[in-house]
């Protein structure tokens, strides 16, 4: 098993080019779709305590469900954000990438790179 591990979408072009640019710099990697195996809250709190960022800022707000909830007109503590997230996959951006105890969203792509150093 890898150290390296990327939760995506397979069929999102951003983690193709992800899994590109680690392929090219010959760094292996796990993959996780969490679309196909879904995420548990404990899962998703774990990776929002790697990025130190608030839960929100892994929401995809592109996604109909995002605007269906309302989340972007009233503030979503972390808690109800991970539980979201949890019930919805498809609201959690795309790729996260996790190693030992970092995670960073690489968007753009390169910032997969911060958890190597």
């Amino acid at each position: 098993m890898s150290e390296l591990t990327v939760y995506e979408k397979r069929t999102c072009t951003t983690c193709r080019k992800l899994a590109a640019l680690l392929g090219e710099r010959g760094i292996d990697f796990d993959t996780v779709d969490f679309h196909l195996e879904p995420l548990s809250e404990d899962q998703i709190r774990d990776l929002v305590a790697k990025t130190g960022a608030p839960a929100r800022d892994l929401f995809r707000a592109r996604e109909p469900i995002y605007a269906e909830l309302g989340l972007g007109a009233r503030e979503v503590g972390d808690e109800e954000a991970i539980r979201l997230m949890a019930e919805h996959p498809q609201l959690m951006q795309r790729p996260v990438v996790e190693r030992g105890e970092r995670a960073v969203l690489a968007r753009p792509i390169e910032r997969a790179l911060e958890v190597l150093g």
